[in-house]
């Protein structure tokens, strides 16, 4: 029989799926969808002596997604330990999630012929740079809107609401989401040929803009919720200190193995729907083309399959612990991204992917229930930036350059339809990000020195929060 503590109400649950579901559908294409904007729209009919002239698109792309986790880590900082201080996540997250549908919906203005105009620049080199630079920063604003209403306060307010008896259960949910956001992104990216990428923008940032209106009327703080002790701008650094540190040795160990393993997925996530498009000649059209209502049918069967699976998954970490699914979680994610690595066609790549994506998610989401577990309630809000440098600022530094270091030497290039020579990410980033995953070991073989992932299991939770 489950437990009062157990169960979380349909106001929580509701929330949790509509805040975590349209803040994946705009992480979705900010993570995905950005790249291809800058390599299908900013670059695409730019003339071989303006992309020869401009920063390579690759490199662009590398350094957008660097700069984004570090505004990323410094606006969860801010926020977080803000909320902290205030006992509040609901202002944060409504108004930053409306904030961020408007600067996401500005991406819908961005062209090199609007800098031209807009700057009133002739020359080709300095309209590429100037825009490429004017998404850059844009990705930036967008980021911090996003992570002030997202990563700081949404992610502070499900520890919150959630506690050690359902929080594998959560995570599972949660780590469904951004699936769905990407076949969401996917489907819809389909249509920007006949809509525009302005239409798609608008359209996207509407979403999100009513997603935080939505939220001024059913989110509710957790009643009774502790406020953070201290000096504010003494929070801020609360979790650097040496003394911190050693006192949560197993949070710290979480954000390691959380860290490694988000950075092996960074190796080869920012370029996977470049190298799809581009090297395993991945037509979306075509395999829209090739639906039936027998492979619709079964594509269903497969997605209810996967989502009970998962869900059944975390149900039984928070009934038997979570150690038990880490170590196969391991292995199945690093075998899958080495088989990827062999495919030649994207559905061979499609069916290596699931081992893969399965070990991640389940990995996922013992390591985040468990980052849950071992923080401080008093101080949710301020780790939410400590986790954002193991969770982002690291893998998405350190992932995609990785991944355009070993794609720069395997000398992997194609020449598009207006005869560019344009650099393309390579088979090499799955075995990179292979050999990176197995390093998840070590932090989990530390923490199970330290009492691994068990915690006394506490009824905490506000169920009409």
């Amino acid at each position: 029989m489950t437990d009062k503590s157990e169960r979380l109400g349909f106001r929580i649950w509701f929330n949790i799926i509509l805040f975590g579901l349209v803040g994946q559908l705009a992480w979705a294409v900010e993570n995905m969808f950005f790249n291809t904007f800058l390599y299908n729209s900013i670059y695409k009919g730019a003339s071989q002596a303006a992309v020869d002239g401009s920063i390579d698109v690759m490199s662009a792309i590398s350094l957008m997604v660097a700069c984004s986790a570090a505004a990323a880590v410094v606006a969860t900082f801010l926020a977080g330990t803000f909320s902290d201080k205030v006992g509040k996540r609901k202002v944060f997250i409504c108004v930053g999630y409306i904030l961020w549908g408007i600067v996401t919906a500005s991406f819908g203005a961005i062209s090199r012929d609007n800098t031209a105009a807009l700057f009133g620049l002739t020359d080709e080199v300095r309209i590429l740079t100037v825009t490429v630079a004017i998404v850059i920063i844009m990705d930036c604003v967008m980021t911090v809107m996003g992570s002030a209403g997202n990563d700081a306060a949404f992610n502070s307010w499900v520890t919150d609401v959630s506690n050690t008896r359902n929080r594998a259960t959560v995570e599972s949910v949660l780590s469904l989401l951004p699936i769905f956001g990407t076949v969401a992104i996917m489907g819809l990216s389909g249509a920007v040929s006949g809509i525009g990428y302005d239409v798609f923008f608008y359209t996207l940032g509407a979403v999100v803009l009513l997603c935080g209106v939505v939220g001024l009327f059913t989110l509710r703080d957790r009643p009774q919720m502790q406020k953070a002790k201290g000096n504010y701008f003494q929070n801020l650094i609360y979790g650097f200190r040496p003394s911190v540190v050693k006192e949560n040795k197993r949070l710290y160990l979480a954000f390691a193995a959380a860290c490694i393993s988000s950075t092996a997925f960074q190796v080869f996530f920012p370029y996977i729907f470049i190298y799809l498009g581009n090297v395993l000649n991945f037509s979306l059209d075509s395999v829209l083309a090739s639906l039936t209502p027998v492979v619709i049918a079964g594509a269903a069967v497969a997605i209810v399959v996967v989502v009970t699976l998962l869900i059944c998954m975390g149900r039984l970490m928070d009934r038997f612990g979570k150690e038990k699914f880490v170590w196969i979680s391991i292995l199945l994610y690093a075998v899958g991204l080495v088989a990827a690595g062999f495919a030649k066609s994207a559905a061979v790549l499609l069916i290596c992917a699931v081992p893969a994506l399965g070990g991640w998610a389940l990995l996922s989401i013992a390591i985040n229930a468990s980052v849950r577990d071992f923080m401080p309630a008093d101080k949710v809000g301020a780790f939410q930036g400590i986790r954002m440098i193991f969770f982002v600022l690291l893998p998405m530094v350190i992932g995609p350059y990785i991944g355009n270091l070993v794609c720069r030497v395997s000398e992997v290039t194609y020449t598009n339809e207006y005869g560019v020579v344009t650099s393309a990410p390579g088979n090499v980033m799955f075995f990179a990000a292979a050999v990176v995953a197995v390093f998840v070991f070590v932090p989990v073989l530390f923490l199970r020195k330290y009492g691994g992932f068990t915690v006394e299991k506490k009824a905490d939770a506000a169920p009409d929060a």
